[in-house]
């Protein structure tokens, strides 16, 4: 099979349609973020309610993600592609119009199912579609539709926020989402599909793992500890996820694909790499979670204004992300991912002088403009040294499991750092707040040092990265 042209018109109506669709899924991943006080005001929500809220979205989203993608390979890309779109619309509608908390986090555990069959298949969708001289080329462009989606993202949110109320955040996910699902079964041509039987006992212990050992770090400061549901849900996570380990192990020895092949982690530059964005991206993850509370509700910022605040970080990162990846290409991953994880540490230590005397140029700015060129550092070596690691022939495995990772990092900053910073439970505002905020920075700053000690020592300066590792990079 040839492929399809990028300059035909079926070319450039998939490009459209995996942008709109996985454009959907990164404005969603953003502007959720500033609506954040505006729900908890809305429900009279404390931390614990907002936790729910990101990670009832996280927790589908990130043990569903791989089977998304080996679905994708059984039953056609486009397809799966395709219904995961409309269920993503179909869940924000329902997220909009949700009259409380509980059927929130329910409708956002839906909108998280329909993003892991959506997310891993829109790029996979531009692999299998085009023709191998145009392939590159419409990748890049994905790159640079998906970069400029998230940049909008906080603005789009704040103003929303501001002009209308938070649901409108949601409704606003549905058209696109509806459109990519449109144009994918319009115009993407037919696709070799695996006869492999999908790995469903995997995703299943993955899910309810996760969903278990999140349930007991967020409850557990207001339940107690020591409550037997809490110790039941932990340890009951726990082994669950142990389990899973076992099966995809099993699942291997039999001759059957597991979900996660566990034999690519005998590259110790791949689990370096996938243990550095752990690290890293839990500390990227717990600065944006609390980060926007404090701008508006310490601080007093209006959400479209904290939404603006960030936008030097997406100017940054267009900026300077294809830099990083040609400096790695030259002298290897390591150095890069290990100073951008140092200076985003410094950024966050930088956060953490923000305080309801703060000034935007005397103190936010510094810290995004460090933090920013920090992230810009590190993100398109932290990819290419993943798929330099794994081969040619396992990159998409590869890329589905950083990304897995990068997810589940999001997943346990929410629901682990209120807790180590002292806010479980707790009010968005007051001195209580704003001081575990300021604890809070100081461990994401500790989790980037971490992060850049592992890449230092695992990742080595030999790999290079291709030219197209250095532009899916940039969507990151």
């Amino acid at each position: 099979m040839s492929g399809v042209r990028l300059r035909s018109p079926a070319g450039r109506w998939i490009v459209a349609a995996s942008v709109l669709g996985s454009g959907a899924a990164f404005l969603e991943g953003t502007v959720v973020n500033v609506a954040l006080p505006a729900i908890a005001r809305s429900f009279g929500l404390g931390i614990e309610g907002l936790q729910w809220v990101l990670n009832g979205y996280l927790i589908t989203l990130t043990a569903l993600m791989l089977l998304g993608g080996a679905l994708g390979d059984r039953f056609r890309r486009s397809r799966v592609f395709a219904v995961g779109c409309v269920g993503f619309a179909i869940a924000s509608a329902g997220c909009a119009l949700a009259p409380n908390l509980p059927v929130l986090v329910v409708l956002r555990l839906v909108q998280g199912m329909a993003g892991a069959l959506l997310v891993p298949n829109s790029l996979a969708m531009l692999e299998t579609a085009f023709a191998d001289r145009d392939r590159e080329e419409a990748i890049g462009q994905w790159a640079a539709w998906s970069a400029f989606s998230s940049a909008a993202g906080p603005l789009l949110g704040g103003w929303l926020v501001d002009a209308a109320s938070w649901r409108g955040v949601f409704a606003i996910i549905m058209p696109f989402s509806l459109a990519a699902a449109y144009l994918a079964m319009r115009h993407a041509p037919p696709e070799r599909v695996s006869r492999e039987p999908v790995d469903y006992l995997g995703a299943v212990l993955a899910t309810l793992g996760l969903a278990g050992t999140v349930w007991a770090l967020i409850m557990g400061p207001t339940l107690g500890a020591s409550h037997a549901p809490v110790i039941a849900a932990g340890t009951g996570g726990v082994a669950l996820l142990v389990a899973f380990i076992f099966a995809e192990r099993r699942a291997h020895r039999a001759g059957r694909r597991p979900l996660l092949p566990l034999g690519i982690f005998r590259s110790r530059q791949f689990t370096g790499a996938n243990i550095t964005t752990l690290f890293v991206y839990a500390a990227l993850n717990g600065l944006f979670f609390l980060l926007m509370p404090q701008l508006q509700l310490t601080v007093g910022y209006r959400a479209l204004v904290a939404g603006a605040a960030l936008l030097p970080i997406n100017a940054l990162m267009l900026v300077l992300s294809p830099l990083a990846g040609r400096w790695s290409a030259r002298i290897g991953p390591r150095l890069p991912m290990t100073l951008g994880a140092l200076v985003a540490g410094a950024g966050m230590l930088l956060f953490a002088r923000v305080d309801e005397n703060a000034s935007y140029v005397g103190t936010v700015l510094p810290a995004v403009l460090v933090f920013g060129v920090g992230l810009a550092t590190l993100v398109a070596p932290l990819t290419a040294s993943v798929l330099a690691a794994a081969g040619r022939g396992e990159a998409g495995v590869a890329s589905g499991i950083n990304n897995a990772v990068a997810r589940l990092a999001g997943l346990l900053a929410a629901a682990a750092l209120p807790l180590a910073a002292g806010l479980g439970g707790g009010e968005l505002k007051g001195p209580a707040f704003s001081a575990g905020y300021a604890r809070a920075m100081v461990i994401c700053a500790a989790l980037c040092v971490v992060g850049a000690a592992v890449a230092f020592v695992t990742v080595g300066n030999g790999e290079r990265a291709s030219r197209k590792t250095a532009m899916s990079a940039d969507a990151r």
